[in-house]
């Protein structure tokens, strides 16, 4: 079987494509999954370079999300079957054998694209929007909204209720973004202090979800509204904001930054609660991950390309080699 690793950390473009032996048999409380897609992300181009947060010893398993239909499961296995369509965190590589309890099943209707693309970038969504506090009929201005994270936040803001105001750099990305709900949206290239305002007479935005940073970090303080919380998603603008303390004390506003890892970690009933909500709208299609690029693996540094470029809305997905 074929699994893509990160040999050296040189980038996507060093990305090796592997011939692999297959794993071994379950042990009792395991399945083996046949892997039949997975979705990369803009965090996968920072681990490849070793500039990510978490720095696995080399060589590792590129990616996290995956899908795929179950091939064997262990003598003590109960509530999975052979021939299930699965979750796991497995990355790109063709099979893996995982705990049980480790692999969620697909609910409802959802195909395995929707399954390996929704789980980083809606459970980073739900939760910011959860730490900011977002009302019903509040104005939510979502930075960065043709990116997964922002697309998320696109979908799970209407759910929750507020008025979405959206901004992308392409009328292409804008259109998608107008289609996947957002109430209004903003071509950024220019600035977008001035239509926020217009946006919302004059108040500004209630929440500004932030997945950019940099210059538009330091515009979205002049666009927040009395009371407004902005939220600190990444910076893929390439800078990290430096956020003045006198404009947070004049404006009454709040900067929050969160992580998964720390939701998980600190404090796992919530994350857990967020996981069944996420997976009750995704079985309904209440939830609609969008994916605007598909590859073989063995094409995974172009995907990854893709997402460094910007060229990328929604997710990319990599598929398995064509026989």
């Amino acid at each position: 079987m074929k699994a893509v690793f990160c040999e050296q950390l040189d980038g996507p473009e060093a990305l090796v494509l592997r011939d692999i032996p297959e794993p071994d048999a379950p042990e009792a409380n395991q399945i083996r999954v046949h892997v039949q897609a997975r979705s990369i992300s803009f965090t996968d181009v920072l681990m490849s370079k070793g500039e990510y947060q978490v720095k696995p010893p080399l060589p590792f398993v590129v990616g996290g999300e995956g899908a795929g239909e179950v091939l064997e499961v262990g003598s003590d296995v109960n509530g999975l079957s052979i021939g299930d369509k699965v979750m796991v965190g497995s990355g790109c590589i063709e099979q893996v054998v995982v705990d049980a309890d480790r692999a969620t099943r697909i609910p409802g209707k959802a195909d395995l694209a929707a399954a390996a693309s929704y789980r980083s970038n809606y459970s980073t969504a739900l939760y910011a929007l959860q730490r900011g506090r977002l009302q019903p009929g509040e104005n939510l201005l979502i930075h960065g909204a043709a990116g997964g994270v922002g697309l998320a936040a696109v979908d799970v803001g209407k759910l929750l209720g507020a008025r979405v105001i959206a901004t992308a750099s392409t009328e292409e990305k804008l259109k998608v973004v107008s289609d996947m709900g957002a109430d209004e949206v903003i071509n950024y290239t220019d600035g977008f202090r001035e239509q926020v305002k217009d946006l919302t007479e004059g108040k500004g935005a209630d929440v500004i979800y932030d997945p950019v940073g940099g210059d538009v970090f330091d515009e979205s303080m002049r666009c927040i509204a009395p009371f407004g919380r902005i939220l600190i998603v990444g910076f893929t603008g390439g800078r990290a904001a430096l956020a003045k303390t006198n404009h947070l004390l004049i404006k009454d506003a709040e900067l929050i930054g969160f992580t998964i890892g720390g939701l998980m970690r600190h404090a796992p009933e919530w994350s857990a609660r967020n996981q069944k909500q996420l997976l009750e709208w995704l079985g309904s299609g209440r939830i609609r991950p969008y994916v605007s690029h598909r590859f073989p693996m063995s094409q995974i540094a172009e995907g990854l390309r893709m997402i460094t470029e910007r060229r990328v809305i929604g997710k990319v997905l990599i598929e398995n080699e064509l026989s």
